[in-house]
């Protein structure tokens, strides 16, 4: 395949101010927080829906601390019931002792916060007589979209999963994707689709792994992969957890790219739960995920052209748990810390020699207005530090509007005047961070190995351990 033709693809507007939150959080809070479910049944009465403490500003303020900007609110889980006041059936939030439209005051706490606001919306709905009765169905689901997409300002990402089951007469319920996507395009055109969407795809577990090379162009295919109801939160925890399978570990390289006809920009979104359930059970409040394991989660996925969604589920009172709250701090701080001081505005920037630098000290901005691009399909960038520092990360990003170009990089230190490798990586995309662990040198060299045609790099930090 031509390699000009796969640069050809590049992310619309609306993908890239999603790439551009990098990490935002996921909401899961429903009655089944009440009755210590994963998944409910539609059974549930409303009556045992009673948040007494709920404090949206708390979630928001929570969710910042750890750096996010944005909030994805699970506006209705498979068990039908609504978090806000929809005209289309009593089993809402109106219904129970709370008696109020939480998804309003949600996304007012986000605007005042000044985060994203974004909805999940699940198609399967378990408490709805009309589900598996075809049209019937789609006109309710497309009339409660129509609510959550007018009433309560921009949306960000409107999320859905594949679940999918049988009505009340045993009928499975076919969806009409392609009318709600229709729909969603009219009514918040700047809002991504995600995972059973058309424009950010689900990475394929939901454990926090990640692949060794994530790439954002891939064979027009891959949409219809995600529209699988055994996949996405699955009920069962072993499935919960299980790793990407092998075969899907390669989507866009050139090989597989290889007699595609038709290409398309789908970025992955990794999303994983802070706790072993996507809900809130109290049983779990001693098995929050440690800051190593949240750190290393965020460095592989939003430093490995993906987007991190990391859920944190309210309690009973309506309350993110004081344990989460103390994550999500600490998190916040280990990402100030490690990426407060970039090294390369100081720094002797050149590449392959001085006289074929060029524009390379753009590359100390992180603009895509003020990018490098290299001379051919690979490049040497030496970053001469002037003096020993212990490094703790390089971050390396692509100009994406360029599409994403980078096949292979190594990184090399210089020690007695002589370089030597220490690292090499794939795919670069929006933003690659490597972990250096502390090594100390007085240069770094990154080398652009292999590319489709000439990379162009809109971003260099280097940052002290």
């Amino acid at each position: 395949m031509d390699d000009k033709r796969l640069t050809e693809i590049v992310p619309s507007p609306r993908q890239l101010r999603l790439q551009q939150l990098e990490f935002y959080a996921f909401i899961h809070f429903t009655v089944n927080t009440f009755t210590d479910k994963e998944w409910g049944d539609g059974t549930e009465s409303p009556e045992i829906f009673d948040p007494v403490k709920f404090d949206p500003g708390q979630w928001v303020s929570a969710v910042k601390s750890a750096g996010m900007k944005g909030l994805i609110l699970t506006c209705k889980h498979h068990d039908g019931f609504c978090l806000w006041d929809s005209k289309l059936t009593d089993h809402t939030v109106m219904h129970s002792p709370f008696g109020r439209d939480m998804v309003r005051e949600v996304s007012d706490a986000c605007k005042e916060g000044e985060i994203a606001f974004g909805v999940y919306l699940s198609p399967w709905d378990r408490n709805c007589p009309l589900y598996g009765k075809g049209k019937e169905y789609d006109d309710f689901f497309t009339g409660q979209l129509t609510e959550l997409l007018t009433d309560y300002g921009d949306v960000f990402s409107v999320w859905f999963d594949g679940a999918c089951g049988e009505g009340p007469d045993g009928k499975k319920q076919y969806y009409d994707w392609d009318r709600y996507y229709s729909l969603i395009r009219t009514l918040q055109p700047g809002a991504c689709i995600s995972v059973c969407g058309p424009d950010v795809r689900w990475c394929g577990n939901e454990a926090g792994h990640t692949r060794k090379a994530e790439w954002s162009v891939v064979p027009l295919r891959a949409r219809d992969s995600e529209k699988i109801a055994e996949k996405s939160q699955h009920e069962d925890n072993t499935e919960f957890r299980r790793r990407v399978d092998a075969r899907d570990e390669d989507l866009g390289s050139r090989s597989v790219l290889a007699g595609e006809e038709d290409l398309i920009w789908y970025p992955a979104e990794v999303n994983t739960s802070i706790r072993p359930g996507w809900f809130w059970h109290e049983s779990e409040n001693d098995k929050v995920r440690s800051l190593k394991e949240l750190a290393d989660i965020y460095i592989r996925s939003a430093g490995g052209n993906a987007t991190f969604l990391l859920n944190i589920p309210p309690d009973r009172d309506g309350l993110i748990h004081e344990n989460d709250v103390q994550r999500l701090k600490e998190l916040g701080e280990f990402l100030r810390n490690a990426f407060s001081e970039n090294l390369v505005p100081g720094a002797l920037i050149t590449c392959d020699g001085e006289a074929d630098r060029g524009n390379v000290e753009n590359v100390t901005e992180d603009s895509y207005d003020r990018s490098f691009e290299a001379s051919s399909d690979k490049a040497d960038i030496v970053i001469d530090l002037k003096k020993k520092e212990a490094l703790g990360y390089i971050v390396i990003k692509e100009n994406i509007l360029k599409s994403q170009r980078i096949e292979s990089f190594a990184i090399d230190i210089r020690e007695d005047r002589e370089f030597r490798e220490i690292y090499t990586g794939t795919t670069v995309g929006y933003k690659r961070i490597v972990p250096l662990e502390g090594i100390r040198t007085d240069c770094v060299r990154i080398r652009i190995t292999d590319s489709r045609v000439s990379p162009v790099i809109s971003f260099i930090g280097v940052y002290r351990a």
